[in-house]
């Protein structure tokens, strides 16, 4: 019985997991729920085994299931790589190399992968898209990116891969003339939060609900980093932002690092990884691309 299950049970099984109950594990596949249970009954007998506790309103993962949900991805996530690997061997070179970028990442990083690729890579066409947050995993999911570079949403979704690509450092500012920067040695959080701090805000719905690194309940959400960074300049409030954005007003005075508890500002760090779907890995020009940026 057990060499009768079938990769798409498995599947099923993983979403109803994930999805809390049969009806919405049913949409996610496109199915209908009576289809769902169905599988996941026929799925228990070939096992010998109950998956889940029908007995509330929403069916909830037995401790056998807990167990097994573990070993189900990771099946899951081996045939995909099969595929995504077989499908890569036979496209060969990509028609053309689509990346989204965090907004975070260092351009002159960028611009010298770009130009690696443009010198052994001359006739593949690039398109790149500059995002923040869910913008960049967004296209990725949808297929319109074949790669993205990540650091600003910690969140990674199922439908993609991560892999660590370098540590960002960051650092807390204001101007001089902002009342926090009148305040010697460290700012504590409740006087932090008592001024407006300057958070990047998503275009997507990835981060719903979700602050990462939000202080104050004081917040002026910004879409574009280069607002973000004048509004910085202007005194019009504080914020955290990357190293290599800043440096030249740090180093002018026209900004000045903020340690604020709980901030470690000189050791802050922001992980960077690049994403892509785990049923399309990176072609050739993306590793090429990839190479370059780690290096």
């Amino acid at each position: 019985m057990l060499d009768g299950v079938t990769l798409d049970q498995l599947r099923t099984f993983i979403a109803a997991a994930e999805e809390g109950s049969f009806s919405a594990a049913g949409r996610k596949l496109r199915r209908a729920q009576s289809v769902v249970s169905q599988t996941l009954l026929n799925l228990e007998a070939q096992l010998g085994i109950t998956l889940f506790d029908r007995s509330q309103r929403y069916p909830r993962l037995t401790e056998a299931g807990r167990a097994l949900l573990r070993d189900a991805r990771g099946v899951a996530d081996g045939m995909d790589g099969f595929k995504a690997r077989a499908r890569s061997m036979k496209e060969g070179l990509e028609p053309e190399l689509s990346v989204a970028i965090d907004v975070m990442y260092p351009m002159d990083g960028v611009t010298r992968a770009a130009g690696y690729c443009r010198e052994f890579f001359p006739h593949t066409p690039l398109r790149l898209y500059v995002e923040a947050l869910g913008g960049v995993i967004q296209p990725v999911i949808d297929g319109t990116c074949r790669i993205g570079i990540v650091g600003s949403l910690p969140l990674i979704p199922d439908e993609v891969r991560a892999e660590p690509l370098l540590d960002l450092p960051f650092t807390t500012v204001a101007s001089p003339a902002h009342p926090l920067a009148a305040i010697k040695g460290e700012v504590d959080k409740d006087t932090a939060g008592k001024h407006v701090q300057l958070v990047l805000t998503d275009r997507t719905a990835l981060s719903d609900g979700r602050s990462f690194g939000v202080l104050s309940p004081l917040t002026w959400r910004l879409a574009d980093m280069g607002a973000k960074h004048a509004f910085l300049v202007a005194g019009l409030g504080w914020g955290h932002m990357p190293l290599h954005m800043v440096r030249n007003e740090l180093d002018e005075g026209s900004l000045v690092t903020l340690e604020v508890e709980g901030y470690n500002t000189r050791n802050m760090t922001l992980p960077m990884h690049v994403v892509y779907r785990k049923d399309s890995l990176p072609g050739p020009m993306a590793r090429a691309f990839l190479s370059q940026l780690r290096a």
